[in-house]
């Protein structure tokens, strides 16, 4: 069962999960946008073609996904809203044609903002939501921009993400190496909470391979940080490091992979509508045993 709304998932801490939210590279992962070329070819199953449409967290979510999804809807003006002025700029600098290029004047506006409420009617959100402290915060504001009859794209990713790294973690009783996942089920259920309708869930799993611990780490390194609130409380020193290194070279997958280090990531994709809100019942009528006697009695009345 989802987690009731006003709380925080127990093993992600609030002020890491914003220190990041703030402090995150403006760059977007490689495997963020693989993940959004991969949720762009959903669009195809999706009869809706939005007019307007929001790219929620763009940078991160991924540039070059950016652009599949705008060829998708060459005609739709777009929001595109950042959560840390950092990444605002680089969006920008980005996605906005120079002011003498002839495709700024041609092409539909692009908004580079929040979008206002009920404003849009698609919502793009890749790779966010499994970093939110406040889950249910944020699905709340995709619901709020969201016009009725809109709908909500989003992936995020899931329980069996990096199940190799919490194993070696384990293996050597060092404190959790990243926080939990939600399972896809438990978003359905969130999504219905939030107002949502009709959310349909998927997933797959991706595995990456590395040709040394250095280069899995540093790829970790674009993808998030460790929001456990019972993470290892100090810095750690070189000598962790090489131990982890050696750690990661004995144990992760060479055999099955070639030699190469492996780390599975599981992938899970989310579609949903915005429902029209639900009329207010009417007022039921009252009528009194004594005028429903009274009602008889002049139909026995009548059919005399």
């Amino acid at each position: 069962m989802a987690a009731p709304s006003n709380t925080t998932p127990p093993t992600i801490d609030p002020v890491a999960a914003e220190r990041w939210r703030l402090a995150a590279p403006a760059s977007s992962p490689w495997l963020h946008e693989e993940v959004a070329r991969r949720m762009e070819q959903r669009l195809q199953w999706i009869k809706l073609q939005p007019q307007v449409w929001c790219h929620w967290d763009a940078v991160r979510g991924g540039l070059q996904g950016h652009e599949l999804v705008r060829q998708h809807y060459p005609k739709a003006t777009v929001y595109v809203h950042e959560s840390s002025p950092q990444r605002s700029a680089a969006a920008q600098q980005a996605l906005r044609a120079p002011g003498w290029h002839p495709s700024r004047w041609l092409a539909p506006a692009q908004h580079f903002q929040a979008p206002p409420d009920a404003g849009v009617e698609m919502l793009w959100a890749n790779m966010a939501l499994h970093q939110s402290a406040q889950p249910m915060e944020l699905l709340a504001q995709w619901h709020q921009a969201l016009a009725t009859d809109g709908f909500l794209m989003f992936s995020c990713l899931g329980p069996d993400t990096v199940r190799e790294l919490r194993e070696l973690y384990r293996s050597l009783g060092w404190p959790a190496s990243g926080h939990e996942f939600t399972d896809m089920h438990d978003w359905g259920d969130m999504l219905m909470q939030a107002g949502f309708a009709e959310p349909v869930m998927d997933m797959e799993r991706i595995v990456l391979t590395y040709d040394s611990p250095q280069r899995l780490l540093a790829e970790l390194r674009t993808l998030g940080r460790n929001l456990h609130p019972a993470r290892f409380a100090g810095l750690r020193g070189r000598g962790w490091q090489q131990q982890l290194e050696r750690a990661l070279a004995r144990k992760l997958g060479r055999d099955e992979h070639g030699g190469r280090l492996a780390l599975t990531f599981e992938v899970v994709y989310g579609h949903a509508l915005k429902p029209a809100p639900r009329l207010p019942v009417k007022d039921q009528t009252r009528v009194s045993l004594q005028q429903m006697r009274e009602a008889l009695a002049r139909g026995k009345t009548g059919r005399a």
